[in-house]
């Protein structure tokens, strides 16, 4: 007899992809195009494209060439229904909100990237290294909104992917009382064509709107605890600056932690060295073996050198030491729209697809 588990990760499943003339999505149909489990079958974005075949209404921003899968389909309106088993959805926020819960009524699951449901008490934020327990509440979230097969799934803030990553072995072993944390993040993480040159060259801009907010509150949810089929955020202090920096690609960020237990630097760079998680033991298609990698150089991790590790998946860390003011400091690197977007919803999606949440 075929397990179950390995049918559903074997089988295909057909992708409807909203926003897809976007960076983001474009670093979809890039990850999707040999994907094992998945294709692309359905693209849809803003009135000004569609009706348009993909190849006629998208600029294509990312290296290398358009896939050719692509190239003839017909850009639909981003209204259910579509073609597909599932969205993938980066649309922007203020068209998402609706959007989403459009699709989701209308029986199709959302995975997105956007930040409108993030928050939602019954939307899981997900990152499933860290809180894939959090699955659960799409069975709450169906039931109080009167979905049937539909759900809405969403991954964290690109920053706070990074971070969280970062923290998790630390919390998980030892407790993490407080945080500060610093962010030096890439130009695309503001879309296309996003920062004005004249404001990013010879620069640092010290504001992104909206960007510590979210840092600073989606880290609770994520390192949270789910109990019957509510979110209780983590007990810790997190405080976040974010900073604009001229680098194309990778998100860095300066942290500093308070630990609840007493630990040695060896212990807090075990913990971190061997963590794994759900994801690399179902062997997942976009999971890293190695979540984090440590990186022992004075000088790294840096994002030029650093961001495609684990195919752009692993965050890297460095410059773990004790911290004068706190217990430890150390930098994490992730590459902002792999890991921090569209990499992580297609991982939202294989843990998804492992659990049966996608089946028709």
């Amino acid at each position: 007899m075929t397990d179950p588990l390995i049918h559903r990760l074997n089988r295909k499943l057909r992708v409807g992809i909203l926003g897809a003339t976007g960076v983001v999505g474009q670093r979809f149909i890039q990850l999707l195009e040999s994907h094992p489990q998945f294709e692309v079958t359905a693209l849809a974005a803003s009135d000004r494209s569609q009706g348009k075949s993909f190849v006629e209404a998208c600029t294509w921003r990312l290296p290398g060439d358009m896939p050719e899968g692509v190239k003839q389909s017909i850009v639909r309106p981003p209204i259910p229904p579509l073609d597909c088993d599932f969205v993938f959805s980066s649309l922007p926020g203020d068209i998402a909100t609706d959007t989403e819960e459009d699709f989701a009524r209308a029986g199709c699951p959302v995975i997105s990237n956007s930040s409108s449901h993030r928050m939602d008490a019954d939307v899981p934020l997900l990152i499933p290294e860290v809180n894939h327990e959090h699955v659960a509440l799409i069975d709450k979230q169906r039931l109080a909104r009167s979905y049937d097969r539909g759900f809405i799934v969403t991954n964290p803030n690109c920053s706070a992917i990074v971070i969280v990553m970062a923290l998790a072995p630390l919390h998980s072993r030892f407790g993490v009382a407080s945080c500060v944390v610093t962010t030096m993040q890439a130009l695309s993480g503001a879309g296309y064509p996003g920062v004005a040159s004249l404001d990013a060259n010879d620069n640092v801009v010290p504001f992104i709107g909206g960007e510590e907010e979210k840092v600073e509150s989606e880290t609770l949810k994520l390192l949270g605890r789910i109990k019957n089929g509510v979110i209780y955020d983590a007990e810790m202090r997190v405080s976040a600056q974010c900073n604009r920096v001229n680098v194309t690609d990778g998100h860095l960020a300066a942290i500093r932690v308070k630990l609840s237990q007493p630990a040695t630097l060896d212990q807090v760079r075990e913990a971190m060295a061997s963590f794994t998680s759900l994801p690399q033991q179902l062997k997942l298609h976009s999971a890293p073996e190695k979540p984090i990698i440590l990186r022992d150089e004075i000088d790294r991790p840096q994002p030029r050198l650093d961001r495609d590790a684990g195919n752009g998946m692993s965050v890297t860390v460095g410059r773990i030491a004790p911290d004068n003011v706190l217990d430890y400091r150390f930098v994490a690197l992730g590459h902002n729209t792999i890991r921090g977007a569209a990499g992580a919803a297609i991982l939202n999606a294989e843990l998804l697809a492992a659990r049966g949440y996608l089946d028709a």
